[in-house]
């Protein structure tokens, strides 16, 4: 283990850098914490993350839609309760490479973004 190698959460999509409990096992690390290790990826989770999609590939090349939007198509009166694991399908959706986070039209890091966000299918390079 280098110290700069990282990875992406399996569960909320953040970035993980090793920590020393980790050093032995690294290479078996998936997630981030006990929560996450415990929430896993559900049904639900695949749900939102093919909302999200499913909304963009809807929408023009380049246009964008809120978090919200996707978890309204599965729930429309729980939809609050699906924002979190929204906002989560959103981040592995980055990591993937298939979708890009934003905030005042630019592009952030999902691991770092607070506050109100948008989505939106990867610009062609």
């Amino acid at each position: 283990m280098t110290g700069h190698e990282t990875k992406v959460c399996a569960s909320c999509g953040r970035i993980m850098t090793p920590r020393r409990r980790w050093a032995n096992d690294w290479s078996q690390v998936r997630y981030c914490s006990a929560a996450c290790r415990k929430r896993r990826v559900s049904a639900t989770d695949r749900a939102l993350e093919d909302a999200i999609l499913l909304l963009l590939k809807r929408r023009p090349r380049g246009a964008t839609i809120c978090p919200s939007e996707a978890a309204r198509t599965l729930s429309p009166e729980g939809w609050r309760e699906l924002m979190e694991p929204a906002r989560r399908a959103a981040r592995r959706l980055v990591a993937d490479g298939r979708l890009e986070i934003l905030q005042r039209r630019h592009v952030v890091d999902p691991s770092t973004a607070r506050g109100p966000i948008r989505l939106r299918l990867p610009r062609a390079s």
